[in-house]
C-alpha cells in the first residue's frame, strides 16, 4: 500500500523546480509582451511557447494544467514510475530555469541553483516520512 505522506513529500523538488521555472519564464519576459505583442514571448518549451504565442495568459494556463499533472501523476503512479517521474520532472524544469538564470544571472548562480535542487532532492529521499 502507498504511503500517502511519502508521496505528498516527495512532490517537493517536483513542485520547487517547476515553480521557480515558471516564476523566472514568466518575470524575464519582454514588457511588451504584457502589452499583447505576442511575438515577443520568449520559452524554450514548444508547448509553453505556442501557448504564450497565442494569449498572454497562455504561461498561466499550460503551467496550472502542467502543476495538476505533476500532482495527479506523482501521486497515482506506483511509487517507482512516481520516483522517476517527479525526477524527471525536477531536472526538467532545473535545466529550464538554468537557461533563464545563466543568461540573467551568470554561471555560478546556475551551480547554486542546481546544488539547492540537488540538497533539496537527497533531503526528502533521506527524511524518515519519505521510507
Amino acid at each position: 500500500m502507498k504511503n500517502k505522506n511519502r508521496t505528498l513529500f516527495s512532490l517537493i523538488p517536483a513542485y520547487w523546480a517547476a515553480l521557480f521555472d515558471i516564476i523566472i519564464t514568466v518575470t524575464h519576459q519582454h514588457p511588451d509582451y504584457w502589452q499583447g505583442n505576442l511575438k515577443k514571448a520568449n520559452e524554450g518549451n514548444p508547448i509553453g511557447a505556442y501557448m504564450m504565442a497565442n494569449h498572454v495568459s497562455g504561461i498561466f494556463v499550460i503551467s496550472f494544467i502542467w502543476l495538476v499533472i505533476i500532482g495527479l501523476a506523482g501521486y497515482f503512479l506506483p511509487e517507482r514510475y512516481a520516483r522517476i517521474f517527479l525526477l524527471f520532472v525536477l531536472i526538467a524544469h532545473s535545466y529550464g530555469a538554468s537557461t533563464w538564470i545563466s543568461l540573467h544571472y551568470g554561471f555560478w548562480w546556475v551551480i547554486v541553483f542546481i546544488a539547492i535542487n540537488s540538497i533539496l532532492y537527497r533531503v526528502v529521499e533521506e527524511t524518515p516520512l519519505n521510507r
